[in-house]
């Protein structure tokens, strides 16, 4: 079994940054993947960003590439959200996963998520 806990959302304004993280515990694994992602109220669970913990690549959402950075601390099993450049549609309920099924966009494939935090950027 795996636990995830993220930290780090709020309130920030358009045009800020933010970063969040992701703490793991339990049997995370080198061959795990990691994944973001966004749900927003009357939306579908969105993928924002991925990493794999072995080898570190990383795969982005076109709506956040560029602006966001998804990087991991090995010796911490933390995974971190670099949030540039807010804007008021990046306002979301932010979740962290794990997928034993290597790096996908697909929420579905995801076995483990975090309870999620609240991001709302205000115009």
């Amino acid at each position: 079994q795996v636990q995830l806990v993220e930290s780090g959302g709020g309130l920030v304004q358009a045009g800020g940054s933010r970063r969040l993280s992701c703490a793991a515990s339990g049997r995370t694994g080198s061959s795990f993947a990691m994944g973001w992602f966004r749900q927003a109220p009357g939306k579908g669970r969105e993928f924002v960003a991925g990493i794999r913990w072995r080898g570190g690549s990383t795969y982005y959402a076109d709506s956040v590439k560029g602006r966001f950075t998804i990087s991991r601390d090995n010796a911490q099993n933390t995974v971190y959200l670099q949030m540039n450049s807010l804007k008021p549609e990046d306002s979301a309920i932010y979740y962290c996963a794990a997928s034993r099924s290597g790096l996908t966009t697909t929420h579905k494939m995801y076995d483990y998520w975090g309870q999620g935090t609240q991001v709302t950027v205000s115009s």
